[in-house]
């Protein structure tokens, strides 16, 4: 185990003047509060924080990063506070312990949910100071090195999480050697027969490619050298982890692989790049397509480089990265390379922290595009997720690859690819995204699910009165559009739902004598636990929260036996009217006012039933599991509506006519409902029996069906359907989506 004077002379390489008092005062009270505690393996608990200290040495961390490294674990695995760490080492470090503490005693519902409240946590605190993710992902390297004293499932859970969020974040922040080793480690313990053979192979194929290897970089050398440029030109393999992956998106064997071996030349600064490209390229030939120039355009997460593939000395094709030194750096170690101590330098917008009263000792990073993109995105994915989803789309945000668009005005926007334009509008800014109707590509207008490609110019266009479809959602690939559209689609349905509720409370409150207004309602939002007037409202809509109880809560001397639904239909009390046909469904409707036309025991049609109040469905159909609304026609009876319908918003200004129902279905009568979906199947031979033999599979009756040639390659098809629920109509277009003779399946609304 190292010792204290054996951390300070590593910190001491690189910063001579090193505060060597703050050094030993971390590793002794850290050592004292892990105490006699021990790791999975037998080893002293303090062990795991040195390391991770040492691992920051290598990066050249400062030693306030070093003292947050030592302390790291001591608020959640000993008795040491916050409150006490912040006395002994300042406000600063206690900060950074406290962000790298999980989060405890969560009420929460699953184990995906506090990782997910965790990974918020740590982000947060990320983005507040970016030396908690370094220390955080050199925890996490240790531990990736140390998993083989774990159990088998933990190790395969740690494995996965490093493998899903850590090394995608090391990646996204620039820090490859991080990445690339964490990626390997977690490829070993999730797929152990994998790696074992993908790492066996590139040993033999690193002894047979030996000498051609260095002659190859001999070669390199000597031309560079004879034009004038000094280069380091340095082989570099492929780690088992990228080549695995590699051959399965790419449906290839590790034979066909022709990258698996590159080389990296690194010059003295960014023309001698240039120079180097132009002497390569001069001297062999460059195969097509396989350059891009990321010096010229950096990848978001500050990445410079020249990449270029070359037919070689050998005739075998040479995959080649040109850098400078300084670029080689950031390529290695991302943000951390960016560190300057305050009494160097700073750049705009960097001042003396008043908690530190500007001392040289403290530390700061330059606001790099990585760390800038990563606080966007936190800023983006923290509004208003539940954990399950900021989990998925922070997942999202650090998976993909790739590609470069601009907008009309040269503004570059990063995307992964498969991005659509909604995606691109969405990284512009989430009003332009809430707000897109279309795109240009190139100046031509293309489809909203057109995938863009490098060097995209696209222009947004869009409408004051457009609000994003919720169906989008299942279009986008990033996580910022995801997450976006996702609240767009929650506030239209809450101010649809408060709206329904409004109307509710109106009828409630004046059959009741009593005053009605939204100011009215704040007497009663502490006791029915709602922040708002309009989330109450919203509740009342969806049905969660009764008219009567508003009243109660509102006024203490109401009171009201008909509240609730009474067991058996010939217990009905006032209110309450049976739907007597073949459905067995009951519908209830709000107390009857004075003068209303219907009574007591009426009895009313549906679907075709006689009656005195015939009851029927809108066209686009409502089935059981729906929130419906009842619409009252004089002379014409009730129509029930889907709440997602749009043509109730024809009916906005006339909530005397809306009629709030339920569904009460017997189970030991069911009966099917119409429903109208629309697909647009792949138009090929063979498409429309599929679908039909997967909607026949599903127990699904087709009543009418129309096509409409739409595109060259695609054929739009509306459905009537008849299905019992909302779950069995839920299934079947689960399973069309799924089916590869359909590009897209959704439920008509309006």
């Amino acid at each position: 185990m190292m010792r204290q004077y054996e951390l300070v002379e590593r910190v001491q390489r690189y910063k001579p003047e090193v505060n060597e008092a703050l050094l030993n005062k971390a590793y002794v009270y850290a050592m004292n509060k892990h105490g006699g505690q021990t790791r999975a393996s037998g080893d002293p608990y303090f062990s795991h924080p040195l390391e991770v200290a040492a691992i920051l040495t290598d990066m050249n961390m400062d030693e306030n990063t070093i003292a947050v490294a030592l302390l790291h674990d001591t608020i959640e695995d000993t008795s040491a506070t916050r409150v006490e760490i912040e006395k002994l080492f300042g406000e600063d470090t206690a900060r950074l312990v406290d962000g790298l503490t999980k989060l405890k005693k969560l009420d929460l519902i699953s184990k995906k949910a506090a990782q997910a409240e965790n990974l918020r946590k740590l982000l947060l605190a990320i983005a507040d100071d970016v030396r908690v993710l370094l220390v955080k992902l050199a925890d996490r390297l240790h531990n990736m090195r140390t998993l083989d004293h774990v159990s088998e499932d933990k190790r395969f859970r740690i494995a996965e999480e490093t493998m899903e969020i850590y090394a995608p974040l090391a990646g996204r922040m620039g820090m490859q050697d991080m990445r690339e080793e964490l990626e390997d480690l977690a490829f070993r313990y999730i797929n152990p027969e994998g790696y074992n053979i993908v790492k066996q192979r590139l040993v033999q194929l690193a002894e047979f490619n030996k000498d051609t290897l260095a002659e190859i970089s001999t070669t390199l050398t000597t031309l560079l050298a004879d034009n004038g440029i000094h280069a380091s030109v340095k082989s570099r393999q492929k780690k088992a982890w990228s080549v695995f992956r590699k051959m399965e998106s790419k449906g290839l064997s590790f034979e066909q692989l022709s990258d698996i071996f590159g080389f990296r030349i690194i010059v003295d600064d960014e023309d001698d790049c240039y120079r180097a490209l132009g002497i390569v390229h001069r001297k062999w030939t460059m195969v097509p397509g396989r350059f891009k120039d990321y010096i010229s355009t950096p990848k978001s997460n500050d990445y410079r480089s020249i990449h270029t593939t070359i037919v070689g000395p050998s005739k075998q094709r040479v995959e080649l990265q040109i850098r400078s030194k300084k670029m080689h750096e950031i390529a290695e170690y991302g943000v951390a390379t960016h560190a300057i101590y305050k009494d160097m330098p700073l750049t705009i917008d960097e001042e003396p922290s008043e908690k530190t009263n500007g001392k040289s000792d403290s530390y700061a990073f330059r606001d790099t595009n990585a760390y800038a993109w990563l606080r966007h995105t936190i800023e983006s994915l923290s509004e208003g997720d539940n954990p399950e989803e900021f989990l998925e789309n922070t997942k999202l945000e650090l998976f993909h690859d790739q590609v470069f668009c601009f907008t009309p005005k040269g503004r570059l926007i990063a995307l992964p690819r498969g991005a659509i334009p909604v995606d691109f509008a969405y990284a512009v800014h989430t009003d332009v995204g809430n707000s897109c109707v279309g795109a240009k590509i190139n100046g031509r207008i293309m489809p909203l699910v057109t995938q863009l490609q490098n060097g995209d110019e696209v222009e947004v266009i869009r409408s004051a009165a457009a609000a994003p479809p919720a169906a989008w959602e299942t279009i986008v690939v990033t996580g910022k559009a995801r997450s976006a559209i996702r609240r767009a689609t929650r506030l239209a349905v809450r101010k649809q739902y408060a709206g329904l509720g409004n109307r509710i409370l109106e009828r409630a409150f004046s059959r009741a004598g009593k005053p009605f207004s939204k100011e009215i309602l704040k007497d009663g939002l502490e006791d029915l636990a709602f922040k708002d007037a309009d989330d109450l409202l919203a509740a009342v809509g969806r049905g969660e929260l009764s008219s009567t109880n508003v009243l109660k809560a509102i006024h203490n001397d109401f009171r009201s036996d008909k509240d609730t639904a009474p067991p058996h239909p010939e217990l009905m009390g006032e209110g309450w009217f049976n739907l007597s046909n073949a459905t067995g469904m009951m519908f209830k409707f709000p107390e009857k006012a004075e003068g209303d036309e219907v009574h007591k025991d009426q009895t009313l049609s549906i679907r075709g039933a006689s009656g005195d109040l015939p009851v029927r469905f809108s066209p686009e159909g409502a089935v059981p599991g729906d929130r419906i609304i009842g619409i009252a026609t004089p002379g014409k009876g009730l129509t029930i509506y889907p709440i997602q319908s749009p043509a109730l918003a024809a009916y906005d200004d006339q909530p005397e006519r809306w009629i709030d129902v339920r569904w009460d279905i017997d189970a030991a009568n069911r009966t099917r409902f119409k429903v109208q979906i629309v697909v647009t199947a792949i138009n090929a031979p063979g498409s429309l029996a599929e679908i039909a033999t997967l909607v026949a599979d599903n127990d699904v009756n087709i009543h009418t069906l129309s096509m409409v040639r739409t595109a060259p390659d695609f054929t739009e098809m509306v459905f009537d359907l008849e299905v019992w629920d909302i779950k069995h109509l839920n299934r079947l277009l689960s399973q069309l989506r799924e089916s590869g003779a359909v590009s897209t399946a959704e439920r008509r609304n309006g």
